[in-house]
């Protein structure tokens, strides 16, 4: 069923009634990093998690989910979402100290890492640095275990709050979270609503200065003012490669390869940046064409790290 068609039947009577907000037929492409993207037929924006637990034991059986966050890791393709996309906001983005224990704090999924990691630095919380430098929410962090500069989600995560696709909320333990290589084993059906981290006690203004390092080596390193999505591709397991996914894709001679309006970064390239009139399929097919040329030169079958959602559009209506 194309995207107009089942936009058509849904509509405010066919969904369950919320004190959150439904939006349709929404453009996507402003909300991605990458800037591109067709439209969500539905955006709900749940008012609070109690809110989001009565949509989803509500909401018709048959009705798609997408979950998106703040889309820093995501490739959203040119056809558009079908169903309903979850967006988290203001009742899912505190930042609260732990009234018992000074070294934990709980997150909402909504907040940016950066924030976090900010405000653990005011509290003179150390551990949570290497999040100034993961763009993106926390509910992404979850998902994908993020990590930076030998460290990641799964160091300092307690417990998270979940609400399940069935409507249930509960608090699971980080070490049930199955937390793997930018992964965790927790259903992609199911919602991350936020967390509870711990971090140590330090001296403040050392926490920031830690985290100002970070900051400057990656506006040195990475294209982070660009249209881009984050690392592209994971690093290959050490049994396959010793060498990261960027080794291999310059040594595939792929350094500032364009397709279309999609480009391999030239500072670095497992990094593929929108050069300004990119479409989703132009970045999608440069992204397969490394992994190619990295498989012909190194025998690496590189795995992707973006999340691609969404349709793509017809071969009829596919843009040159």
């Amino acid at each position: 069923m194309p995207l107009s068609a089942l936009a058509n039947f849904i509509d405010a009577a066919t969904l369950p009634p919320v004190r959150g907000r439904y939006q349709f037929d929404v453009p996507l492409a402003p909300l991605s990093w990458f800037r591109v993207g067709g439209k969500a037929d539905v955006v709900f924006k749940p008012a609070d998690p109690l809110d989001l637990a009565q949509f989803m034991a509500e909401r018709p059986p048959d009705l798609p989910i997408t979950i998106l966050g703040a889309t820093s890791n995501l490739l959203i393709r040119d056809g558009g979402i079908r169903g309903v996309v979850i967006r988290l906001g203001r009742g899912f983005a505190e930042v609260v100290r732990d009234g018992r224990d000074e070294t934990i704090i709980t997150v909402g999924a909504a907040c940016l890492d950066r924030t976090v990691a900010q405000q653990a630095a005011e509290w003179g919380l150390a551990g949570m640095e290497f999040l100034v430098g993961v763009p993106g929410s926390i509910g992404g962090a979850l998902r994908m275990n993020a990590g930076a500069y030998g460290q990641e989600l799964a160091d300092i995560c307690i417990s998270a709050e979940i609400c399940d696709n069935q409507g249930n909320l509960m608090s699971v333990p980080g070490e049930q979270l199955g937390f793997g290589y930018r992964h965790c084993l927790v259903s992609p059906r199911d919602v991350f609503i936020g967390c509870r981290l711990r971090g140590r006690l330090d001296d403040s203004a050392a926490v920031m200065a830690r985290m100002q390092n970070i900051v400057d080596q990656r506006e040195q390193t990475q294209p982070i003012r660009a249209r881009t999505g984050g690392s592209t591709f994971r690093n290959p397991t050490p049994d396959q490669s010793s060498l990261k996914a960027w080794q291999l894709i310059d040594q595939a001679g792929c350094r500032g390869l364009t397709l279309g309006g999609a480009q391999v970064s030239p500072l670095h390239c497992n990094f593929l940046l929108n050069t300004g009139n990119a479409t989703a399929s132009d970045l999608e097919q440069l992204g397969e064409l490394v992994r190619q040329r990295v498989l012909e030169s190194s025998g690496v079958q590189l795995h992707w790290e973006i999340k691609r959602v969404g349709e793509n559009l017809p071969a009829s209506g596919s843009q040159s």
